[in-house]
């Protein structure tokens, strides 16, 4: 059962990252105005994190004995920079509150290698969130 439910959240958790992998990807060919360029680039490291990320889940998700979604999740697509970033910012607030779950399931189920790749990357969404939240001058704000 505890085995089962991990694999649900990381498959989850890997159909989120899918998604902004497209999202952010698709945010840096379509990113316009004057702060673009720097923002873009944001979007294009930051993809690419989320791609290793939903490998990475995949990996434990065969681990465990599981099959890898290949579909990915919600796509926002929004025209401006700033509703972007908002956007991103949402994202990643769902990347944490995902990543905390499958920690305490992990704990629960007694999984402490799949709990370990769920705080890697809390600790890294949690900074793609420092990096947005700066973007849109909120920083330090948050769950």
């Amino acid at each position: 059962m505890a085995r089962r439910q991990i694999v649900d959240i990381l498959n989850g958790a890997r159909a989120r990252d899918l998604a902004v992998t497209i999202q952010y990807m698709w945010q840096h060919y379509e990113a316009q105005g004057l702060q673009s360029p720097a923002v873009a680039a944001i979007f294009k490291k930051v993809a690419m994190e989320e791609m290793r990320h939903a490998e990475r889940f995949a990996k434990r998700i065969v681990c465990l004995g599981g099959t890898p979604t290949h579909t990915p999740g919600l796509i926002r697509k929004s025209k401006d920079l700033q509703a972007m970033v908002a956007d991103d910012l949402g994202c990643e607030d769902e990347a944490i509150a995902m990543c905390r779950s499958g920690v305490d399931a992990c704990e629960q189920g007694g999984d402490y290698v799949t709990r370990r790749l769920f705080e890697e990357i809390l600790a890294q969404s949690e900074g793609h969130r420092d990096i947005f939240q700066t973007l849109l001058g909120r920083k330090g704000e948050g769950p």
